[in-house]
């Protein structure tokens, strides 16, 4: 008799820790690209998602939720509103961890998200015409105090757009006129629309041996381009990119953002992630949570003095 009320204690007992004992993940997870398909960020979270899958044998999905006027916010609404659980991830670019918690968004304020780590590096430049009677920074900034050059860009509020007109400040120069463009490529140069563009690499890459790159707004070298210089070498002070992590709120266990860092590190260092950044120019590699929470502290220093230049 002793033996069996022994027997159903434990088995009492080892079900009512079962819930408890369940190891992440148990369920689908989902991971939030704030963007439409089809760009880096997208692709490269894709590839994460599918080895989250294989290697923990559950479901897991991207689920494009773009903002249109509201940008990456009301998916990442979607994510500071969820269960602290690990089960809904975010893929973020700056904005959402540097500007979320500070423009009147309640549901992202304060402070909802952690990094797990940060993987992309946008390839942005600034470049120009092959024919332009400058090929530096330097001798831009000459050419425009005594001439007109328009700049072309994807919107003045994007931070590679606020840092080429910081820069500008900086030099002592002007820009005669700027304007956002929905795409900036080989034929904005070729047909005068723009004198300097502000732009990703890939864009540009088909006539690349036609065009001269002054800088790229990037924490280190294109690899494409491995001649031109950063943002950071130029203008210590404007050392800024337009990168890409996965982030989830802030009460997450630990254990379980150790399972998601230990897949996307993977994922980002694998040959085919390697082939993206080969053929686009964009930087992929994994910075940790730590190395990540550096780089969005740097990146918060460096907002304030772009926008102390600009005001």
């Amino acid at each position: 008799m002793k033996t069996v009320l022994t027997a159903t204690i434990t088995a009492l007992t080892l079900g009512l820790a079962g819930p408890a004992l369940a190891e992440y993940p148990e369920k689908p997870v989902t991971f939030i690209v704030p963007w439409p398909p089809g760009d880096l960020e997208d692709v490269l979270t894709r590839m994460i998602a599918e080895d989250f899958q294989k290697e923990y044998g559950v479901a897991a999905a991207v689920v494009n939720k773009p903002g249109g006027g509201g940008g990456p916010f009301p998916g990442a609404i979607d994510v500071a509103t969820a269960p602290a659980d690990g089960y809904t991830i975010g893929s973020f670019v700056p904005a959402v961890s540097l500007i979320g918690h500070e423009i009147d968004i309640p549901e992202l304020t304060p402070e909802k998200f952690d990094p797990i780590g940060i993987f992309l590096t946008y390839p942005f430049v600034i470049a120009t015409s092959g024919n332009a009677p400058y090929s530096s920074m330097e001798e831009l900034a000459s050419y425009a105090k005594e001439n007109d050059v328009v700049l072309g860009h994807f919107g003045d509020v994007l931070t590679p757009t606020q840092v080429t007109k910081a820069l500008a400040k900086k030099m002592d120069f002007d820009w005669a006129a700027d304007a956002a463009f929905d795409a900036l490529d080989c034929n904005t140069l070729a047909s005068g629309d723009a004198d300097v563009i502000n732009t990703t690499l890939q864009l540009i890459l088909p006539c690349i041996d036609q065009v001269k790159v002054l800088v790229s707004i990037t924490g280190e070298r294109i690899s494409k381009i491995p001649e031109t210089p950063t943002i950071g070498e130029v203008d210590g002070d404007l050392d800024i990119a337009l990168w890409n992590g996965l982030f989830v709120t802030k009460d997450t266990p630990e254990d379980v953002r150790a399972k998601i860092a230990a897949v996307a590190e993977k994922t980002v260092m694998s040959e085919r992630a390697q082939k993206v950044a080969e053929e686009t120019g964009a930087l992929v590699y994994w910075k940790d949570a730590t190395e990540s929470a550096e780089i969005i502290e740097a990146d918060k220093a460096t907002l304030s003095t772009i926008g102390e230049t600009l005001n």
